[in-house]
């Protein structure tokens, strides 16, 4: 029984009390789920049209968290870094995504296979990964 500051029972204080802390318990659960989540690295072209190609990459990502998983695209984060026009910083932005790409538990392909998600699709290959394809999606 819940007592207040001067030792009396206090159930209605005790029941919000109670309320509360289940409450909090089922948000603690629900942070360390989305913590665990699987990570799939999103494997999609971004050379050519840039602009479309970033923002359909963004989509498939959000397609990713719609469906409970984390997304690690390296192709939204190294171009920014490294100048992808410049073959040497290319190889480095590509040698990172595929260091990422290690720690994924999934790799999804999105659309037509570049050079660069071609060495992707042969890297997740042979570290036996899985591997989901969706071709012609919009994102």
């Amino acid at each position: 029984m819940y007592k207040n500051s001067e030792g009396y029972a206090d159930p209605t204080a005790g029941l919000a009390m109670s309320q509360v802390m289940k409450e909090y318990r089922q948000w603690q659960k629900q942070r360390y789920a989305d913590k665990n989540r699987r990570k799939v690295y999103v494997a999609s072209k971004y050379a050519g049209d840039v602009d479309a190609n970033v923002a359909a990459a963004i989509g498939y990502c959000r397609r990713v968290i719609d469906e409970g998983y984390m997304p690690v695209a390296s192709h939204l984060l190294y171009p920014q870094i490294l100048n992808d026009s410049d073959p040497e910083k290319r190889e480095l932005g590509l040698m990172f995504g595929l260091a990422l790409l290690r720690m994924c538990d999934e790799v999804w392909v999105f659309g037509s296979v570049s050079s660069g998600v071609a060495q992707e699709i042969d890297e997740a290959r042979r570290l036996k990964k899985q591997i989901r394809y969706f071709e012609g999606v919009d994102a």
